[in-house]
């Protein structure tokens, strides 16, 4: 009681104390606030300590600008949000001379501009056979049949009546960081590691729709195919599609871009995005692997000996430190330096990262911070004071179930450099000085 009465009391004095008795009456909140924010300046210019505006006053923070005078869009200039001008340079980006025709290509992620762990829709890496099919969602069916008891049509609207489910995941390439195999090529991580992107997918659960229909006691594998005309088909064994695959429709909150595979395509959480099939159309039930030409050709992992690792699904724990990097080198001289990236596993959840700045020698512990959702992206940190000298950056994920990521030399001793699918080695970053960084391999 005695407690309450003294917070009591001390409101009501607050209420009455007038600007001119502030020194006598004790601290108000207004000389708290002026006290509080010398504190931040002091600790700002400590930070950034070095930085001549911090002491000298910087004419962009004293001279008024545009903004500060004149009035802006109205809420109606801009139905659909873009993105500010001065990021226009945000894109995803092709490499022309990594296939013949963009038609059937890949471009890239621009993973070093991106913080957090969810990828912005209109900048996910888009990887096409036939180009984006411009499919109308009231002219779309989906077709379950084969080894079932009841063969089903599904309009979207039937497919939205089903209950729903919302969850991030990773869609990576098999063929991301493909052409490090044999040594560093690309210089930039969206260009070594773009080919991944992380979405809070909307859908229904694959194994609702295998219910409706009724799988037969002796369907062991599905099809899946798609609606361009590349006929895009992939074979998936029953158990994944009835773990944890979605049919989904809305990517991030909204529609699936054409792109993704607007109106509805298949996700397969943890495992290569090839078996994502976009503009899903078509699931058939049988009791064995469908033998297609890119199934038993392209995606296998070719071994030194010549023979090939087959059904490699499952991405295993991968990281990358995306700033700095190529794209995104340091512009600073030395001090306070934050180094951020990203870690994965198709496995599960990433438990720990560490980061090296001696090219492996030696080991710190990285900050993961934000969501750990199982087989989505981890964003993680490391924050340290550069003295200038050069660096070897360098990123290693371990994930929930143990697994360490390992060096690109442990993988070829063990795989050769014949294939270019499931690279997911250590990546080095060199950084000479201030604005100069190159992937570069160590021994």
């Amino acid at each position: 009681m005695s407690d309450q009465k003294h917070h009591q009391a001390s409101g009501t004095s607050d209420q009455h104390v007038s600007a001119g008795s502030e020194a006598s009456k004790g601290p108000s909140r207004r000389s708290f606030l002026r006290a509080g924010a010398a504190s931040s300046l002091a600790m700002g210019a400590g930070l950034l300590a070095g930085n001549k505006a911090a002491a000298t006053g910087d004419p962009a923070i004293l001279e008024l600008q545009d903004w500060n005078q004149y009035l802006g869009e109205g809420v109606d200039a801009r139905p659909y949000g873009t993105p500010s001008p001065f990021e226009e340079h945000v894109v995803r980006r092709n490499v022309s001379w990594l296939t013949a025709d963009p038609i059937s290509s890949v471009n890239f992620t621009p993973l070093h501009d991106l913080d957090g762990i969810i990828t912005p829709s209109g900048l996910c890496f888009e990887r096409h056979h036939s180009g984006i099919a411009e499919v109308d969602p009231a002219q779309h069916r989906l077709m379950i049949h084969g080894m079932v008891d009841k063969p089903l049509v599904f309009t979207m609207e039937d497919l939205k009546r089903f209950p729903r489910e919302n969850h991030a995941y990773f869609l990576e390439c098999a063929a991301n960081s493909g052409m490090e195999w044999r040594g560093a090529q690309l210089n930039g991580c969206q260009f070594t590691h773009g080919m991944v992107h992380n979405i809070m997918y909307t859908g229904v659960r694959l194994s609702h729709l295998l219910a409706e229909a009724g799988v037969k006691p002796k369907g062991s594998w599905l099809l899946a195919e798609g609606a361009d005309s590349s006929t895009m088909t992939r074979s998936i064994p029953l158990e994944k599609a009835l773990d944890d695959c979605i049919v989904a429709f809305a990517m991030n909150g909204e529609a699936l871009r054409p792109e993704q595979g607007y109106p509805v395509r298949l996700v397969v959480p943890g495992w290569e995005g090839n078996m994502w099939v976009k503009w899903l159309r078509r699931l058939e039930i049988g009791d064995a692997p469908w033998q297609h030409r890119e199934e038993t050709s392209k995606y296998t992992d070719l071994m030194a000996d010549g023979r090939a690792r087959r059904f490699t699904w499952v991405m295993d724990a991968k990281s990358v430190i995306t700033n700095p990097s190529p794209q995104a080198p340091l512009m600073h001289d030395k001090g306070q330096t934050v180094l951020t990236g990203l870690a994965w596993s198709g496995r599960g959840t990433i438990d720990r990262v560490d980061v090296s700045l001696d090219g492996g020698r030696s080991w710190h512990a990285a900050r993961i911070d934000g969501p750990s959702l199982n087989k989505s992206l981890h964003r993680f940190y490391f924050d340290f004071n550069w003295d200038g000298k050069p660096l070897l950056l360098q990123s290693r994920a371990i994930d929930s179930t143990g697994y360490i990521q390992p060096t690109k030399s442990a993988l070829r001793s063990v795989r050769g450099e014949n294939s270019i699918y499931h690279n997911n080695g250590i990546q080095t970053w060199h950084v000479k000085g201030p604005g100069e960084v190159e992937n570069v391999e160590v021994s």
